[in-house]
């Protein structure tokens, strides 16, 4: 495949975010992305909460930076609240803010992240890590509109979209006590579920053409083609770790290659032969097991770093382990067996 000039011809492989005008980086015109945009289009210009679900890396924040963009808070704060990375002790101080001497190092007053967002949109990605005891505060913030900074009792009152996304299932949860059901039930009032990588392997292309061409202004390179074998290569792999995944992929790719052409570690990808799933009637749980396994003792079983498992999978550390877990895969190499064993 010629991609000659590839940064110029990047707009053209996008018409669903150039015409829609949901930003440059919202790629794909496959039909389960443009059910999303179809979606994102609906709901864009009301004021109504969005619940965004899907697995990781597959662009959930820039479907609600799109949602926010085609709004009429456009012109406003896009704020966004990762609710895994905050420590619980802090979330309330984080989130709502804090008076001067509400506790031990508050030095002086500090607005929030909630506060932050007025009159435009707050992004609370993954919502499921949220502490349980937050919740209810974040549900009248819903319901009401107002809230208190910690060390304060005055109400303050404010006009903001919340739109909150999760890789979790949510409904079990619930089920599990783990999330309040009243908070679940205010956020999905619109739900939007953003597909995997490999259920529109149709847009792999232009991906990989808008990475390569994205990256190789990055590094002042120019890489004029990708070779037919190496794309098809592409398109074909699951991409557990999906469109993250893809990306950084492509970036180890130019950064790999030296000529004209996209030389990418094919090897990595451990594909299975075309149909070998089919025949061998294997779940996608182990088709997931057998890759993670493989890159795991490629990297002699280090999860974290930039060489480690994580990085090689293009997944965070916390959800590669929540993977291993959920899959059965022990924490650490098992001892005293070979390979073979696994």
């Amino acid at each position: 495949m010629q991609i000659a000039a590839v940064a110029e011809r990047v707009p053209q492989l996008v018409p669903v975010s150039q015409v829609r005008g949901l930003g440059e980086d919202v790629i794909g015109d496959s039909a389960a992305f443009n059910w999303v945009v179809q979606q994102v289009e609906r709901v864009a210009p009301t004021d109504c909460t969005v619940l965004i679900c899907g697995e990781t890396g597959t662009g959930k924040e820039l479907i609600a930076r799109a949602i926010h963009n085609l709004s009429s808070r456009r012109l406003e704060p896009f704020v966004k609240v990762n609710c895994g990375v905050i420590p619980a002790a802090l979330f309330e101080s984080e989130f709502f803010g804090h008076e001067r001497g509400a506790f031990t190092s508050a030095v002086a007053q500090q607005l929030g992240r909630l506060q932050r967002a007025d009159r435009g949109t707050l992004f609370l990605d993954e919502i499921g890590e949220m502490p349980l005891e937050v919740q209810p505060k974040l549900l009248r913030v819903l319901q009401e509109q107002e809230f208190e900074r910690l060390g304060s009792a005055r109400t303050i009152r404010i006009n903001v979209r919340v739109v909150a996304a999760t890789n979790a299932n949510l409904r079990q949860m619930v089920e599990e006590r783990r999330f309040r059901a009243d908070l679940y039930y205010r956020l999905n009032v619109f739900p939007i579920e953003v597909p995997p990588l490999r259920a529109r392997s149709e847009d792999i292309p232009a991906l990989v053409e808008h990475f390569v061409a994205t990256f190789s202004r990055e590094m002042n390179k120019r890489i004029e083609s990708i070779p037919a074998e190496v794309m098809e290569a592409l398109r074909l792999h699951d991409w557990l770790g999906n469109i993250r995944e893809l990306e950084n992929f492509i970036k180890r790719a130019v950064i790999l290659s030296w000529g004209p052409s996209l030389r990418p570690p094919l090897a990595e990808l451990q594909r299975l032969p075309s149909g070998a799933a089919s025949t061998t009637n294997r779940t996608l749980a182990e088709a997931q097991r057998e890759h993670i396994l493989e890159v795991l003792w490629e990297t002699k079983w280090v999860l974290g770093g930039c060489q480690g498992a994580a990085a090689r999978l293009g997944l965070p550390r916390t959800t590669l382990v929540y993977r291993m877990q959920k899959l059965g895969i022990a924490g650490e190499k098992p001892r005293g067996h070979s390979r073979s064993s696994l």
